[in-house]
């Protein structure tokens, strides 16, 4: 089991910033990809950015120059810094893990959800 806990939502004005973390423990063996995604009332959940192993990054059109995604693999965390932040930012943030655990079995795994409201 690999469990994900995600920490850092919360209230800010539009063009505040806030960062976002989550920690991954359990029965990790290794950690591909990680990932935040969101979902807004009434939409359907979307990808913010993803990062890989490796250092890869990818954004959604929407969040481009303004978020960060990145990640400490010593501490299998990935963060999301969030800058220029928007009202149409407002929505839950689900962090997402990849990997492989001890027993050899792919996982895919996703926190509980972090609020991020941001008012105009």
């Amino acid at each position: 089991q690999v469990q994900l806990v995600e920490s850092g939502g919360g209230l800010v004005q539009a063009g505040g910033s806030l960062r976002l973390s989550c920690a991954a423990s359990g029965s990790i063996f290794s950690m591909k990809n990680m990932g935040w995604y969101r979902q807004a009332p009434g939409k359907q959940r979307e990808l913010v950015a993803v990062i890989t192993s490796g250092g890869s990054t990818n954004y959604a059109d929407s969040v481009k120059g303004r978020f960060t995604i990145s990640r400490d693999n010593a501490k299998n965390t990935v963060y999301l810094q969030m800058n220029s932040l928007k009202p149409e930012d407002t929505a839950v943030y689900y962090c997402n893990a990849e990997g492989t655990s001890v027993l050899l079995a792919g996982f895919a795994s996703w926190g509980q959800g972090t609020q991020v409201t941001v008012s105009s």
